[in-house]
């Protein structure tokens, strides 16, 4: 096996962060203008999901709730159906339910601590982590699976990181953090930011661009040969699972003010047009799906159990 190069973290540090200055994409929660609401908007959002898909929806939001507060005072319902497809809505119900405990705890602005963060619904380590860095300037370690795939290909040599995090993961991007210093961990959050990047445009899980790699002579995983995943990643189905029974059933709610009777959507039967096209629309699709009544009774009722949804006399809504 040939030798790994030796790993120089300055220029490491120095050559990522000066690819980003040039090379990262201009997005608007990186804005200096984008305050830390918007950051951590930005950041329950692209959990599991392509920047493209949060661009517009992000957008919208930002328009509509500038401010927690603005978000607090609408129904939860509200943030479910601005959610639109970005997927997991049960982000959307965290997020309003964090905008209101940051109205009553925090007199309405996002906390900077760490620690008052984890204390927020929807939060967790990584989002604490990224809010602090990325709003407040705080060289907190952030580890994404952008960033752990970098890692891994770079310093490990492997061609993915593990399947799921680990502890030694955890360790090794700590180690690979710039030493905060005089620029008060300005460089640190930029390594965040940057690495991250990296992963998401040049050293992508399928077809990584090594020949516009700014530190490819030292990639411990080139020098190795680029040698096969050490496990076969196992895409997530979606066809015919709960979860897309769940997101038809959510996209009916979110396409009427009006209550929806729980027959109508877990009938498999052709639905009668009346609507307006949209609802209509959403009732095609949900009755197109294979599922058989009993999974879309159980996808009615896992929503309602979490909160998606709620049963009233007049039938199923979305949360008040």
């Amino acid at each position: 096996m040939p030798p790994t190069p030796p790993l120089d973290l300055d220029a490491l540090h120095h050559d990522i962060t000066g690819w980003f200055a040039t090379e990262g994409r201009n997005l608007p929660w990186r804005s200096p203008q984008c305050g830390a609401w918007g950051i951590m908007v930005s950041e329950f959002m692209l959990q599991q999901t392509p920047v493209a898909r949060v661009l517009p929806v992000w957008e919208e939001w930002m328009r509509r709730w500038p401010e927690p507060a603005a978000l607090a005072a609408e129904p939860a319902g509200e943030a479910v159906r601005a959610w639109g497809r970005l997927g997991y809505p049960r982000r959307a119900l965290r997020l309003s339910e964090a905008a209101r405990r940051i109205v009553e705890e925090h007199e309405g602005e996002v906390p900077s601590s760490p620690a008052d963060l984890l204390a927020l619904p929807g939060v967790g380590s990584y989002t604490a982590a990224a809010i602090a860095c990325f709003a407040f300037g705080q060289p907190e370690t952030v580890v994404d699976t952008n960033i752990r795939r970098v890692h891994a290909r770079l310093v490990s040599g492997k061609a993915l990181a593990e399947p799921s995090p680990t502890a030694a993961e955890a360790r090794l991007a700590g180690d690979l953090m710039p030493a905060t210093g005089d620029d008060g961990g300005d460089l640190a959050c930029a390594w965040n930011a940057a690495v991250m990047e990296l992963g998401a445009l040049i050293c992508t899980a399928r077809s990584p661009r090594c020949a516009e790699c700014p530190v490819s002579a030292s990639c411990a995983w080139i020098a190795r040969g680029r040698p096969e995943p050490h496990y076969t990643p196992k895409g997530q189905p979606w066809a015919g699972t709960d979860r897309q029974v769940r997101g038809a059933m959510m996209a009916v709610l979110r396409a009427s003010d009006d209550p929806q009777p729980a027959d109508l959507l877990v009938d498999t039967a052709p639905p009668e047009s009346g609507g307006d096209a949209e609802s209509d629309s959403a009732f095609q699709r949900l009755r197109s799906l294979a599922a058989g009544a009993e999974q879309r009774r159980r996808c009615l009722a896992g929503l309602l159990r979490d909160g998606l949804a709620v049963e009233t006399e007049a039938g199923i809504t979305l949360p008040h």
